[in-house]
């Protein structure tokens, strides 16, 4: 198998030109083989004749809408999809989850945390695929964690997490000065769908940032941005 083989094939299905080109150039500079639709009907077409390992469906096409492509796609094939739409209901997310999406991300999107849904989702199908650097340490500002041994220090100080925390903390120290979400950590981290009313996240964060702030290290280092998500400075 050469390299190429080897290469994870996204569809983008997208009718604006704008935003296809710019996922498009985005995927292809991640390593991905990237093909690209404008329309639910010719989306359609492709998914079914082509074996794609991820489609990324808008909801609102011309021709045949998102939920119209799912429901026809998931009676052929079991290609993972994540639906994007500039919907952020939540009657949406759940009538894509029930016609078989595996993620759902609404405009506008970070593309970082577009990416980790992406290699999330491969993971989970095609784990023979790497989507991401193998790192097994990092070191952020002297806060180091070590992904073989589940050890974290902070200038040399040990911090004990549970493995929860400390899959938290790993997910925040590979993306630096970056937002992730609510939902992409419940996804990434806890492995099942946001809820609103649903607080362990919040409570894990708590603990990690209590935990660190006891090594030493600056509490506002690990911050939450409000209504969205958290972040490691």
């Amino acid at each position: 198998m050469n390299e190429s083989d080897n290469k994870a094939h996204i569809l983008i299905v997208e009718d604006d030109d704008k935003l296809n080109d710019q996922l498009k150039q985005l995927l292809q500079a991640k390593g991905f083989e990237v093909s690209q639709s404008f329309d639910g009907e010719q989306g359609l077409l492709m998914a079914l004749r082509q074996n794609f390992d991820l489609v990324l469906l808008d909801v609102s096409l011309p021709r045949k809408n998102g939920y119209a492509v799912l429901k026809v796609l998931r009676q052929n094939r079991t290609t993972p999809v994540m639906m994007i739409t500039a919907h952020g209901a939540e009657e949406e997310r759940i009538t894509g989850f029930r016609n078989g999406a595996d993620d759902y991300l609404a405009k506008p999107f970070n593309l970082t945390e577009l990416l980790l849904r992406i290699e999330a989702i491969l993971r989970r199908s095609r784990p023979e695929i790497q989507t991401e650097p193998d790192h097994t340490k990092l070191l952020r500002s002297g806060l180091e964690a070590d992904k073989n041994k589940h050890q974290v220090f902070f200038h040399g100080k040990k911090v004990s997490f549970t493995p929860i925390q400390f899959k938290l903390l790993w997910t925040l120290m590979q993306h630096p000065s970056q937002t992730l979400s609510k939902p992409t950590l419940y996804r990434l981290v806890l492995e099942r769908e946001f809820s609103r009313y649903d607080r362990s996240l919040d409570m894990h964060m708590s603990r990690v940032r209590r935990k660190l702030a006891a090594a030493g290290m600056p509490p506002d280092r690990l911050q939450t941005v409000h209504g969205t998500g958290y972040m490691l400075l």
